[in-house]
């Protein structure tokens, strides 16, 4: 793609403060491709220095998405089958809800915000971030465990088989149950 075409793109989507480096469109702000009906991103990113938006799309692919995000990256509401791609940090929330997702693998290891998995057909937490320093929301889904828990402050874990095993025990009972290095809030 030459850079004539993708400042014809980068117009189109209306994304601003932009370089362009080999292709790989950096932005000084966020970028919001949501509700665009978009099967496949049309740039390649590299760093979005703001929120990156590509919710409620028709997404299969996280090609395109940037490797650095200093915002919140927001691929909710997609057809996701896999979160391969994802960007490597996200300094803000990272939300891959109501998706069609079998795995957490691809994720960045640290959040520095919430992470949203809620609402897909998780089996497993392996794969989920190691550390989330906001809450962490893996309800309505397929967990038969919450073995590979990311360290986090809170965590919503309704409408998976786990919950009714689990909802009668204290925080110190599912710490001690799944040799839990941390408090759930």
């Amino acid at each position: 793609m030459t850079d004539q075409e993708i400042i014809k793109i980068c117009k189109e989507y209306n994304i601003q403060n932009y370089t362009i480096n080999n292709g790989i469109v950096d932005v000084d702000g966020g970028v919001n491709l949501s509700n665009r009906k978009l099967s496949k991103l049309p740039l390649k990113f590299g760093t979005v220095n703001g929120c990156f938006w590509c919710h409620s799309n028709k997404l299969k692919s996280l090609n395109g998405v940037p490797n650095k995000v200093n915002g919140d990256f927001d691929c909710h509401f997609n057809k996701l089958k896999s979160l391969e791609g994802t960007p490597k940090e996200v300094n803000g929330n990272f939300d891959c809800s109501i998706n069609k997702l079998k795995s957490l693998e691809g994720v960045p290891k640290e959040v520095n915000g919430d992470f949203c998995c809620h609402s897909n057909k998780l089996k497993s937490l392996e794969g989920a971030p190691n550390k989330i320093n906001g809450y962490f929301d893996c309800s309505v889904n397929q967990l038969t465990t919450l073995k590979h828990l990311p360290d986090c402050k809170e965590v919503y874990f309704h409408n998976n088989p786990c919950y009714k095993k689990l909802k009668d025990l204290s925080i110190k009972q599912i710490i001690t149950h799944y040799k839990l290095k941390h408090i759930l809030g």
